[in-house]
């Protein structure tokens, strides 16, 4: 009896470590557009971040679930006014789209393109993880666009919406091959509905045992964003087509398999404010046509391991220190648009971050130097201490949740009174909630997400000893916006409304996944 129970104990303990399983979705936060490779027994993906800067991040991982960033293509796209958030121009929602990684001959490349530019950038290195990185960048902008390396040697390239376009690319890859553009294929939507909304695109091309299949996603008018499959014996065509995955709106991406050789395909689901998250779909081979999903349905739990979470790969915290030979910024960082590195610095006063402003600037979305991380589900919080006593009159800094649609927490210094406001834009204008005049030099702010099924509410803190939380203003009703076409963002920063000079030192960014009862 003794050994049964003890048999039983021992079982309870175990078990669930051995039935440990990953959960869709893989990752619970803005990762759009994802292109995936596997080169041996590890595997890389790139993403799209549009405005941020770096951009076009590099995630690395060893067994398809738990993944953290390893580098970014470019840390500059451009230094065009939209994206120095010069002369009243942005480039919210526009910057690098959906990229396309490939590995070829010992060499990764990683392509997207840019509306903003105009171009069309295909980035190289032979380490993905230090680089150097070499860019070729030319006209026109391909619009979601796949490079495809065959075995012959030729390179080509795959874009376009509805009407699918190739081309051949020049060796040195500095352009389009003369004369090798055709139409491949005048209506890539057909296997679809006929009242499409969304023509298709998003190609990604693969080559598996001969035949070349072509991945799209489309999405029929009244209906879900549906994943859609060509194969044809050459790359050229013809393309014989099929509806692939049609669940819960989870579409466009690719396949990978394991050095064990299982199949998956990589996709994302539009899953409100967070963004687009991506799941993994189990696949199965049958008569030469990738089957996605089981029984046609996108499951909630996948034979791989269990996720670690998000944290520190994707997301982390930060105290600000830093030590000789470190990166002045944890890839977990970007900043909204191109950074001004003249006012911004984590030496003038050890363990802090320093925002100085350098500029006189009309509002939140305009402002340089906001700098950010990405926000995770199904619910978290990020919390800061800033020392305001530099501030100048009109200036405002604090944490911020940044879509369209944001909200702020922070410190405002207006007619000599310095205040901690609360600022919400769910109307698609800024109001400020509520002001509560402070005197002290250091303010503590939190913000809390709660994206569980698409509640999308956040809720606003301040403290003053760091211990007793107090709510500020009204709870911000998020929304996914497609003008700034991103999951909400945290965001730390200082910006001037009168004249330049002042600054603030965030003392850390600490992020958590676990639930806060703040009060």
């Amino acid at each position: 009896m003794y050994r049964y129970i003890a048999f039983l104990l021992l079982f309870s303990i175990v078990a669930p470590l051995a039935l440990a399983q990953a959960t869709n979705p893989v990752i619970h936060a803005d990762v759009p557009d994802m292109s995936m490779v596997r080169v041996e027994d590890t595997y890389y993906m790139s993403s799209t971040t549009m405005h941020m800067s770096p951009g076009v991040p590099i995630m690395k991982s060893t067994d398809l679930i738990n993944w953290h960033l390893v580098n970014y293509a470019y840390d500059v796209l451009d230094t065009v006014d939209a994206l120095e958030l010069e002369n009243g121009q942005s480039s919210y929602g526009r910057g690098s789209w959906a990229s396309c990684i490939r590995y070829h001959n010992g060499t990764f490349y990683v392509s997207t393109f840019a509306s903003t530019t105009g171009k069309t950038y295909i980035f190289s290195t032979k380490d993905i993880e230090k680089g150097p990185w070499k860019v070729s960048s030319f006209e026109p902008s391909y619009h979601d666009h796949t490079i495809f390396f065959d075995d012959d040697g030729t390179i080509y390239m795959i874009w376009g919406a509805g009407k699918l376009m190739m081309a051949e690319l020049k060796k040195d890859l500095s352009g389009v091959k003369e004369g090798s553009e055709r139409v491949l294929m005048e209506n890539a939507s057909a296997p679809s509905d006929d009242n499409i909304m969304l023509p298709a695109e998003g190609s990604q091309l693969f080559k598996v045992n001969g035949k070349y299949y072509l991945f799209n996603i489309v999405w029929p008018r009244g209906g879900m964003r549906t994943v859609l499959i060509h194969r044809a014996n050459k790359i050229t065509g013809p393309y014989e087509g099929r509806v692939a995955l049609q669940d819960k709106g989870v579409a466009q991406g690719g396949l990978i398999d394991t050095p064990e050789g299982e199949w998956f395909a990589y996709l994302f689901r539009d899953n409100g404010s967070v963004g687009r998250i991506p799941y993994l779909i189990p696949v199965e081979w049958q008569d030469g046509w990738p089957v996605l999903g089981v029984e046609g349905k996108v499951p909630d739990q996948l034979n791989l391991p269990s996720s670690t979470g998000l944290i520190p790969g994707i997301v982390a915290s930060d105290e600000f220190n830093r030590k000789k030979g470190e990166r002045q910024l944890p890839l977990v960082w970007q900043w909204n648009h191109n950074p001004d590195d003249e006012h911004w610095s984590l030496s003038q006063r050890k363990g802090y971050l320093r925002l100085t402003t350098g500029r006189v600037d009309s509002s939140f979305v305009m402002a340089r130097n906001t700098l950010t991380q990405r926000t995770i589900g199904p619910e978290c919080s990020s919390s800061t201490a800033i020392d305001i006593a530099h501030m100048k009159e009109g200036d405002f800094a604090g944490l911020a949740l940044l879509q369209q649609k944001y909200g702020l927490v922070g410190v405002k210094f207006q007619n000599g009174t310095k205040s901690i406001v609360m600022v919400n834009a769910q109307s698609g204008s800024a109001v400020e909630e509520e002001n509560v005049p402070v005197e002290q030099e250091t303010i503590y702010l939190k913000a809390i997400c709660d994206f569980s099924d698409r509640k999308d509410v956040a809720t606003f803190y301040y403290s003053l000893d760091g211990k007793k939380w107090t709510s500020i203003g009204a709870k911000l009703q998020m929304e996914y916006t497609l003008p700034h076409f991103m999951g909400y963002r945290f965001g730390l920063f200082n910006y001037a409304t009168q004249s330049p000079g002042g600054y603030v030192d965030f003392d850390y960014f600490r992020i958590s996944d676990i639930p806060d009862e703040s009060e």
